[in-house]
């Protein structure tokens, strides 16, 4: 092979990382397409079908009925239109909060303390104590623990107390905007499933902040900047890929414990496949859509240092 030839087919540094971006992907898209492709498209299928077990042999019966079961869904089913909105409502609601979340915990546990360790691995603890019996429990606890705060907050207003409400006015007086105000409201509400859906996100900003090069904050601390301007200026560039992985990881998080799945779930158990696979195919599709207008965004302001 001649030089010219050989310098034709050289890759070039941009194409070499491209390539490498590829290897990296390719064992995901070889499990996506040996096991989930067909998956998906035997929902899709699903979807336009009216299934029946026939009792007495056992064998599936499939009907084609066409937008049968999608008109079904939106104009007869009596909660799936609500159970959909109010799903993809929560899962917007509690996006931002959970990234900010993990970012704020993220920062504080890459400082330099004694038991640095051990509070990690509480922070993770959510993630490993996820099992159904632990939860279970961990919910129970919950309930009885809300129910005391409940009495003794009830006790408190009957004594004269001041209430939450109090508060929630106090705010309102400092020139709050109603829809923040209930946003904060509905956060610390949420704090629980906060703190449980963060586990993950926090173990991966951790790494982000860890691998920014020290120069650049010698640099911004040479340069006379605050902390506050090292954070924006500095930090949060760096760690903008990692914010959308990490709000891919906390859609698709949000949507598989969301109640338009559990719905599916249901319905899927009363033997009810096309009108299930419907509810899931929908809530799918307007996910994805979600997740693509904030990625894409995201991926506008994101900075990536080579």
């Amino acid at each position: 092979m001649s030089a010219a030839k050989k310098r034709k087919f050289r890759l070039n540094y941009e194409q070499r990382n491209a390539m490498r971006g590829y290897a990296f992907i390719l064992p995901w898209l070889i499990g996506f397409l040996v096991f989930y492709a067909g998956c998906l498209f035997q929902l899709v299928r699903f979807s336009v079908m009216d299934i029946k077990i026939d009792a007495t042999t056992g064998t599936r019966l499939d009907t084609f009925v066409g937008f049968d079961n999608f008109i079904t869904a939106f104009t007869a089913h009596a909660s799936f239109k609500q159970v959909l909105t109010s799903s993809l409502i929560d899962m917007v609601i509690d996006l931002p909060l959970i990234i900010f979340f993990s970012l704020f915990v993220a920062l504080l546990l890459n400082r330099k303390f004694r038991g640095r360790a051990l509070v990690r691995a509480i922070f993770f603890l959510p993630i490993i104590l996820s099992a159904d019996a632990v939860g279970s429990a961990i919910t129970r606890a919950t309930e009885l623990m809300n129910n005391g705060v409940s009495a003794q907050a009830a006790e408190m207003a009957g004594g004269g107390a001041v209430s939450v409400s109090y508060y929630i006015s106090l705010f309102g007086d400092l020139a709050i905007p109603p829809t923040i105000l209930e946003y904060l409201v509905g956060a610390v509400n949420r704090i629980a499933s906060i703190i449980k859906g963060s586990g993950v996100q926090i173990i991966l900003f951790i790494a982000a902040l860890q691998s920014i090069p020290g120069s650049l904050y010698e640099v911004a601390k040479i340069e006379g900047a605050t902390g506050y301007e090292t954070l924006w200026k500095v930090t949060v560039p760096m760690v903008m890929p990692h914010i959308i992985t990490n709000t891919i990881y906390t859609l698709v998080d949000r949507f598989t414990t969301s109640e338009v799945m559990r719905l599916a779930n249901e319905t899927y158990q009363k033997y009810n496949y096309g009108l299930s696979s419907v509810f899931s195919l929908v809530a799918t599709t307007a996910t994805i859509l979600i997740l693509g207008v904030i990625v894409y965004l995201l991926n506008k302001r994101a900075f990536y240092y080579n």
